[in-house]
């Protein structure tokens, strides 16, 4: 049985290796984005308006930008939402930092405040929106730290901020429920002229979906990764005809499907739509194409990591590039 066990794995690993051959999808596959988006998606789901996430707020005072992880835009108030992927059994020590014993590495992690953190994230993006033409009503902006890990557990819970969603809490988040959700949207304008709330939102949703963000790369198996990205490598034709893509006229690009030309190497189709900043955005008409190999790769510089990794386009769903 254990030799059927260990044969098991192992062409588990080979197959799994072949499938991704010359990506690094095996470094990121516990990627902290994943997470992010994991949240995002419910949160919208949950509570109706739109999240943008992996936001890059400049700080002025710092002279450095700002991580923020998701923005969540409802009629009549906006939720800055911090998402961390924090495992162990958590306390707060005398600093205010969070320490994790029994962690999934078997060592002490300690954290800065992720509470503390988020607060102060309010203030930087109030003035960024300020400086876009974007004034809030006090109590407009509101936060939230999320732990979606079931692997994270807090001792003493008492000495944790109500603002703390861990993932007992996360789990029990339901549209109709009435304890958790009305403490997450408490309609900062409710009462006010519906007009109002329509247009700081409006407003909102414009300067947020125009604000500087990470690139965010989407791989098969419903992977996410923010970054930078770099560069296309590949043969020189592929990577020719792959210079249309530049930050600054293209804003996504979609791996369509895999075809094969008799005996040519496997292509893919490629869609790009450019970049617009209506509210719809670019229509279907306005989407192009090309074909390259599917040995095509992307070079993308992954958030908070000093590797450049490399992911071939065959793995690849889709790219967003910040303007």
């Amino acid at each position: 049985m254990w030799v059927e066990i260990v044969c098991g794995f192992i062409v588990y690993q080979l197959f799994k290796r072949f499938l991704y051959s010359g990506d690094d999808v095996l470094d990121v596959e516990t990627s902290d984005a994943n997470a992010l988006f994991l949240v995002a998606n419910r949160v919208e789901k949950l509570f109706g308006g739109k999240a943008y996430t992996g936001l890059q707020i400049p700080d002025a005072d710092a002279g450095t930008r700002q991580n923020i992880d998701i923005v969540l835009v409802t009629k009549g108030e906006a939720v800055v939402i911090s998402v961390k992927n924090f495992s162990g059994f958590a306390s707060i020590d005398r600093d205010g930092s969070w320490v994790c014993e029994g962690t999934s590495r078997h060592k002490t992690e300690r954290h800065p405040d992720p509470v503390t953190e988020t607060k102060n994230k309010i203030a930087i993006l109030e003035s960024y929106l300020e400086q876009r033409g974007v004034a809030l009503p006090e109590g407009y902006l509101s936060y939230k730290v999320v732990i979606p890990n079931p692997k994270f557990r807090i001792i003493h819970s008492n000495y944790f901020p109500p603002e703390v969603i861990t993932y007992d809490d996360w789990t029990q988040l339901k549209p109709e429920s009435k304890g958790l959700f009305s403490g997450w949207i408490k309609g900062a304008l409710r009462g006010g002229k519906k007009e109002m709330e329509e247009s700081i939102s409006q407003k909102l949703e414009y300067v947020l979906g125009t604000a500087p963000s990470w690139d965010r790369l989407e791989l098969k198996g419903n992977k996410h990764i923010l970054g930078e990205f770099l560069e296309f490598k590949g043969k020189q034709e592929d990577v020719l005809a792959l210079r249309v893509i530049k930050r600054s006229k293209i804003n996504r690009i979609v791996v369509q499907k895999t075809s094969m030309l008799g005996f040519a190497p496997s292509r893919l189709q490629i869609l790009y739509s450019p970049r617009d900043y209506r509210s719809d955005g670019a229509s279907a008409s306005e989407w192009k194409e090309l074909h390259v190999r599917s040995s095509t790769e992307i070079l993308f510089q992954p958030q908070n990591s000093p590797k450049v990794s490399k992911f071939k386009l065959s793995s690849t769903v889709s790219l967003i590039l910040s303007a």
